[in-house]
């Protein structure tokens, strides 16, 4: 149970407190929970919609999309941010790169690109919602965070004394590698083929990407991996 509210610690604003040692087991252990994380906001985002059904899908896309933000913090937006940022204004070179995600302002690049995801969702949660379709909402945020466990276990972190740092070092690879093949058959068998493939895709390309410009991974990485997943789950499964 530490685990997992360790695990709803770092990936939500739910006032949660969990005491722990710097590089103790129970931070490893705590990532076999993220997918489970991404249940419990899928479920509480579905329960609006579910609530006050056939109100406007609009308007129900815009709370969910609020609620969602907070109920997060912001967190994985913020990794987006910055990774945009030094995408464009890194020019390639690593130190650049790195020296520009630590910096807290955001520039237009980072601006557009969160505005044009938050767009993304807010449509494909119109649409989704005009559907009465609510799997795409629960299933999201668990393949999202399960991007994460994907990163962890292919990519170096490239950050010394990083927050992830001492987690990876007691991360538990082979029992990650049977919850996120879990996640994917489960949103495979709910959602489809197409949803699993567009998160593939995007994983693999934001991979690829922060191959070239960092040689690994970051904390922001992972925040990217999040919200740029949830968005192309939402978005192809709800053009099926």
């Amino acid at each position: 149970m530490d685990a997992f509210l360790v695990a709803l610690q770092f990936l939500t604003r739910i006032p949660v407190r969990v005491r722990y040692e710097a590089g103790a087991p129970l931070l490893g252990r705590s990532v076999l929970y993220y997918p489970a994380v991404g249940l419990l906001l899928g479920m509480l985002l579905s329960l609006p919609p579910m609530l006050f059904a056939g109100s406007s899908p609009m308007l129900l896309a815009a709370i969910i999309l609020a609620v969602w933000v907070l109920l997060t913090g912001g967190l994985h937006l913020d990794g987006l941010a910055d990774c945009a940022d030094a995408w464009v204004g890194g020019h390639g070179d690593k130190q650049r790169s790195l020296q520009i995600m630590k910096d807290p302002a955001s520039g237009p690049i980072a601006v557009s690109v969160l505005v044009l995801v938050l767009i993304l969702k807010f449509a494909a949660l119109t649409a989704m919602f005009e559907q009465t379709r609510f799997a795409p909402l629960l299933l999201a945020p668990v393949l999202g965070r399960a991007a994460i466990l994907g990163l962890m276990l292919t990519t170096d972190y490239v950050r010394p004394q990083g927050l992830a740092e001492a987690l990876l070092q007691q991360l538990p690879r082979s029992l990650v590698r049977w919850v996120l093949a879990t996640s994917v058959l489960i949103t495979l068998v709910f959602l489809g083929f197409p949803a699993v493939l567009s998160a593939g895709g995007i994983l693999f390309w934001l991979r690829q990407s922060a191959l070239s410009r960092l040689g690994g991974v970051t904390g922001d990485v992972y925040g990217a991996a999040v919200e740029l997943t949830e968005t192309a789950v939402l978005i192809a499964a709800t053009l099926q």
